[in-house]
């Protein structure tokens, strides 16, 4: 159960209803009338709870739960305990995100701006957001409706955040315009100057960056995360992209739509990621490349050369999957038969 310090639980909900929630179907005996009041891990969940199956591995955890209730795919139903309600779907987990939503929507704006944020004259506020201590907003800014900007935040002058956005504290916004629906968590940089400089034997020469970051509907990115703005042509991160923590973003970079980006990865100057390119772990994308729409790079890989679409890559440098566990099955023999010699 979630600390009620820190998180508050709605409900409770029918059985029933949490099947809707989830679009989902409930086992043919399950009693749709039985009340639920919270969500909880299999190990730990009770008579009252609602837990999920997702991960195979989990299923001897399964067949044992206390839970009450449990979402859970077609194939494992035989496996449950007596006693336990099942909500049934291909996609546990999905349904699982929605009946936990439902018990802790998130938290509204409370409207209101606090007595020491630093508001321009002729920056414009929308109707029922809220401006945390310390927020500082440019001339020329505007911040749409229902948002919630938390404790520190600066954005810049000139900057646009849509309806309904999300700036976690100590963030900060400049030359960039953001869509609605976006959640930029704590100690992001979003407009940052783009690294572009001449290098020449008498010092570098820096170039003027003068393009901007469009961030469009319904982004995610992440604590401390750094998206440069464009050198000339715009950064541009698509909708509904998620961006984990601690992701560097170059200059020109262009993000697809539901592309999702993991800690510590980074993309350099004016390289494309089509549509739903996923960029695990501390992988590094070279600039002035295209990564064909669905394609998936693989952790710590380092990637030189574009990505045909829907390919899987891994290794630095980066090669197709299969390709790369040859190699390291081949490596390994010539180890081995390393290993075999004397002297």
């Amino acid at each position: 159960m979630a600390d009620s310090r820190f998180f508050k639980v709605a409900g409770p909900f029918k059985l029933v209803q949490l099947a809707d929630i989830a679009e989902a179907e409930l086992q043919p005996d399950a009693d749709g009338e039985a009340v639920f009041s919270d969500v909880a891990p299999l190990d730990i969940a009770g008579p009252g709870q609602v837990s999920f199956l997702d991960n195979r591995s989990y299923a001897d955890q399964f067949a044992v739960s206390k839970a009450g209730a449990c979402i859970v795919d077609p194939e494992f139903a035989e496996r449950a305990p007596p006693g336990m309600s099942l909500i049934l779907t291909r996609r546990p987990y999905r349904g699982y995100a929605k009946i936990a939503q439902a018990f802790y929507p998130p938290t509204s704006a409370v409207p209101g701006v606090h007595p020491s944020a630093q508001i321009d004259p002729s920056a414009k506020v929308g109707e029922g957001s809220h401006l945390g201590p310390g927020v500082v907003v440019g001339p020329a800014a505007e911040i749409g409706r229902g948002c919630r900007i938390e404790a520190n935040v600066v954005i810049g002058d000139a900057v646009e955040v849509g309806d309904g956005t999300v700036i976690g504290p100590n963030a900060s916004l400049a030359f960039c315009i953001v869509g609605r629906a976006c959640q930029i968590h704590a100690g992001a940089r979003i407009g940052t100057r783009g690294f572009g400089f001449s290098m020449d034997p008498e010092g570098f020469v820096d170039v003027p960056q003068l393009g901007r970051v469009l961030i469009e509907d319904g982004v995610e990115i992440g604590a401390n995360t750094t998206i440069d703005r464009g050198a000339g042509p715009d950064t541009v991160i698509g909708a509904g992209a998620k961006i984990d923590n601690l992701v560097q973003i170059g200059h020109n970079v262009k993000v697809g739509r539901g592309c999702v980006l993991v800690a510590q990865s980074g993309v350099a100057g004016s390289t494309t990621l089509e549509d739903f390119v996923g960029v695990a772990a501390q992988a590094g994308v070279s600039g002035h490349l295209t990564i064909g729409s669905g394609a998936r790079i693989g952790a710590k890989a380092g990637v030189m050369r574009d990505v045909p679409s829907g390919m899987s890559v891994l290794g630095s440098p980066a090669r197709p999957v299969r390709e790369f566990f040859r190699l390291c099955a081949l490596w390994e023999r010539q180890l081995k038969a390393r290993g075999g010699k004397k002297g």
